[in-house]
């Protein structure tokens, strides 16, 4: 692995990512108009776009099919009207981040690693986010305030692996990242560090020379873990942006919600999991829904996850086949979903 010399930008100069994030769609009306869509889909989107509010980048719209109020990247993103709607059993913190906050911002929640919530923020509003409802305010220290969670990580010699989530961790400037890791880097006992990032995927001019330069000159063993959904969503661009990735000496993953009506198909699947490898990506989770209020409309029901799950096994090779779980607040592990009971 060849060291980069990482290329930042001072605080006052925007490099094309941040341009591009800036300009992302913030309005409903204006994405029903940028793909050709019946504005009578606007008042529902306007009211659930009040409580959590639309943002998609431009580079992610282009992949939509105009005039489908179907396509499945669109679904992920439009506010609907289902999200106001109470459900039982959908809660605020359906993966126990809350009982976990060891300090502000870090969650220790399995044995080994810990996972810091970097920022609040993120490239892109998924509609089923299961940190919707997260107090970024309140969980989020600055930048200059992490000694306390450094110290936390210093004093557990059993923590091997940090994850920098949020968020997305991506949408940070890089000397900011880099920072943050030139510090983790001086704790001898840490040895892997790993991003949960879907910014590359809805924007990959993030993937940049900055990023790469860090990233390739960590003594950490680096680990991006990416969140498509759906084949759509790897074009060209995207998979550009995960080569160079990869040329950085970064070993890539994938995981996915399982989604109704955008992904709750077995040729869908497969065909997400063929085009994962020819990018250079592994399969790793397909996670059950996490059961955050406002996203019922999204969840595939058990037996429908295992009854898809056997297609795949049928069909890949095992390497190709991701790992049906999902998450239990206080649990030791992600739980597979693969047993009769739900």
């Amino acid at each position: 692995m060849t060291a980069m010399i990482p290329v930042f930008s001072s605080p006052g100069q925007a490099r094309p990512w941040q341009r591009e994030l800036a300009g992302a769609v913030r309005c409903p009306a204006q994405l029903l108009r940028m793909l050709g869509l019946p504005q009578d889909l606007l008042p529902a989107a306007r009211r659930a776009h009040r409580r959590f509010p639309l943002r998609v980048p431009h580079s992610f719209i282009r992949r939509m099919r105009r005039g489908d109020a179907r396509d499945p990247l669109l679904l992920q993103v439009l506010p609907h009207q289902d999200e106001l709607e109470a459900v039982a059993g959908f809660v605020a913190d359906p993966v126990g981040d809350h009982a976990a906050e060891r300090l502000p911002g870090l969650l220790h929640k399995y044995h080994g690693r810990v996972l810091l919530v970097t920022t609040g923020a993120c490239a892109v509003h998924c509609r089923y986010c299961f940190r919707q409802h997260f107090p970024y305010g309140e969980a989020n220290p600055r930048f200059d305030q992490w000694q306390a969670s450094l110290d936390y990580i210093r004093a557990d010699a059993s923590i091997r692996e940090v994850i920098l989530s949020g968020g997305d961790p991506l949408s940070l400037r890089d000397d900011k990242l880099a920072e943050l890791v030139a510090q983790l880097e001086t704790i001898g006992h840490l040895r892997i560090l790993r991003l949960h990032t879907r910014l590359p995927v809805v924007l990959p001019s993030r993937v940049d020379e900055a990023l790469l330069g860090w990233l390739a000159g960590t003594r950490l063993r680096p680990v991006v873990v990416v969140h498509i959904n759906h084949p759509a969503e790897l074009d060209s661009e995207l998979e550009r942006a995960l080569g160079r990735l990869r040329d950085a000496g970064v070993t890539l993953l994938n995981q996915s919600v399982l989604l109704r009506g955008i992904n709750d198909d077995a040729e869908v699947l497969i065909r997400l999991s063929e085009r994962l490898f020819e990018a250079g990506v592994m399969p790793y989770y397909l996670h059950a829904l996490d059961r955050v209020a406002g996203s019922a409309r999204f969840e595939v029901e058990s037996r429908r996850a295992r009854d898809l799950l056997v297609c795949l096994r049928n069909r890949l090779p095992g390497y190709l086949v991701p790992r049906l779980v999902r998450e239990q607040a206080g649990a030791a592990s992600k739980l597979p979903l693969e047993g009769k009971g739900d």
